[in-house]
C-alpha cells in the first residue's frame, strides 16, 4: 500500500486497537492481517451508513446473531467516520462450507424469515398516506395500460410490422393479462386495508442473495453486506430476489416455490401482505419499460435485434413469474379452504 493509504488505514483501525501487518486490497473490502487475527474492513457511503449502524445495533439488541459479527470500537461504536466515509470491521469468513445451491437458498430463506420475525414492528400509518399510494400507483398503471393498448392498435394498423412490433403483438395478451391480475390484487389489498391505521415493518436486508449468505466452519449461515438495510415491508426483500432468480430461460421454478414455502412456514404472512406481494410480483413493469423505450427511440436509431432480444428476455421473466404466482395463489386458496373447514368443524 502507498504511504498515505497506510497512514489512513492505521487511523481507521486505531479505534479498534488493531495494528495491521499486511493488507490485501479488494476494492471496498480490505483483508487485514493484524495483531487481532484476519479481519475484513469495509467502506460504505455516509448516506446509507446511518441506517446501517442503527439497524445492526437494533438486531444485536433483539438477540439476532446470524449476521457476520461486526466488531465495535474500543468505545462501543459500530463504524468509524473517516474522510466522508464510514468503515466497519468484521472477521474474515472463509466461507469454505460446501453445499448445493438449493439447500443453501433454503437455509437463506429460513434465516430471512427469522430476521423478519424478530425485527417485526407495528407502526401507525395515516389512512391518507395509504390512499395517496393507491391512487398514485393506480393512475400510473392505468396510463401504462392505455399506452400498451394504443401501441398494439397502432402496430396492427401497419401494413408491414417490424420484428419488434410483431413479437409485441404476440405477447400482448399475456402482458395485459398479467397487468389485469396485478391490478385486481392491488384493488383487493386496498379494499382490505383502507381502514387500517397500522402496518407491519421489518428490518429489510436490502439485497439478499446466496453471495451475501456466508457459512462458518461449523456450517452455520450468516448474512453480511447489510449496507442497503432499511425498515420496510418484508416483500422488499422477496421481490428483488425473485426478479433476479427468475430472469432466465422459461422454466418451472419448483425450487423457488420450495424456498418461498420455507419462508412462509417460518413467518406468518398476512393476507393483505400476500395480496400486495402478488400484485407487485405480477406487474409486467420490465416489459412495459422496453416497449416505452422502443416507442420513444427514433426509427433511424432503433436496433430491432437488440429490442427483440430485450422484450423476449423480459417476457420469459413474466412467464416464469406467472408460474410462481399461480403456485402461491393455489397455496393461499388451499390454506383458506383448510381454515374454513377447521372453523366449520369446531362450530
Amino acid at each position: 500500500m502507498e504511504p498515505n493509504q497506510s497512514s489512513n488505514l492505521n487511523e481507521i483501525l486505531k479505534p479498534y486497537g488493531v495494528t495491521p501487518h499486511f493488507v490485501e486490497n479488494n476494492g471496498k473490502v480490505k483483508k487485514i492481517f493484524s495483531n487481532k487475527g484476519t479481519l475484513a474492513l469495509k467502506e460504505i457511503s455516509a448516506t446509507t451508513g446511518v441506517d446501517f449502524v442503527r439497524n445492526v445495533q437494533r438486531l444485536f439488541q433483539l438477540g439476532y446473531n446470524r449476521i457476520v459479527p461486526i466488531y465495535p470500537t474500543l468505545d462501543g461504536r459500530y463504524a468509524v467516520w473517516n474522510k466522508d466515509k464510514l468503515y466497519y470491521c468484521m472477521p474474515w469468513v472463509l466461507n469454505e462450507y460446501k453445499e448445493d445451491q438449493f439447500e443453501k437458498n433454503k437455509k437463506l430463506f429460513r434465516e430471512l424469515a427469522r430476521l423478519h420475525t424478530i425485527s417485526s414492528k407495528e407502526i401507525t400509518i395515516a389512512k391518507e398516506e395509504r390512499e395517496d399510494h393507491y391512487e398514485e400507483l393506480t393512475s400510473r398503471w392505468e396510463k401504462e395500460q392505455e399506452f400498451l393498448e394504443e401501441f398494439v392498435e397502432a402496430c396492427e394498423k401497419e401494413t408491414y410490422l417490424s420484428p419488434f412490433q410483431l413479437i409485441y403483438c404476440l405477447y400482448y395478451h399475456d402482458v395485459s393479462q398479467a397487468l389485469r391480475f396485478s391490478r385486481k390484487k392491488f384493488d383487493e389489498w386496498y379494499e382490505e386495508t383502507k381502514d387500517h391505521d397500522k402496518v407491519r415493518t421489518v428490518i429489510v436486508h436490502g439485497k439478499i442473495s446466496s453471495e451475501h449468505f456466508l457459512y462458518d466452519e461449523r456450517g452455520y449461515g450468516y448474512f453480511h453486506n447489510f449496507e442497503g438495510t432499511r425498515v420496510g415491508s418484508p416483500i422488499h426483500d422477496l421481490l428483488p430476489f425473485l426478479s433476479r432468480t427468475l430472469k432466465s430461460y422459461p422454466k418451472y421454478y419448483d425450487e423457488c416455490i420450495e424456498w418461498l414455502m420455507t419462508y412462509f412456514q417460518h413467518i406468518s404472512f398476512r393476507n393483505e401482505e400476500m395480496k400486495l406481494l402478488l400484485s407487485y410480483l405480477a406487474y409486467p413493469s420490465t416489459v412495459i419499460s422496453v416497449v416505452k423505450k422502443y416507442f420513444h427511440t427514433p426509427k433511424s436509431k432503433r436496433n430491432e435485434m437488440k429490442f427483440v432480444k430485450k422484450i423476449q428476455r423480459h417476457f420469459w421473466l413474466l412467464k416464469n413469474t406467472e408460474y410462481i404466482i399461480m403456485r402461491i395463489d393455489e397455496y393461499e386458496r388451499q390454506k383458506k379452504e383448510q381454515q374454513q373447514s377447521q372453523e366449520g368443524a369446531s362450530t
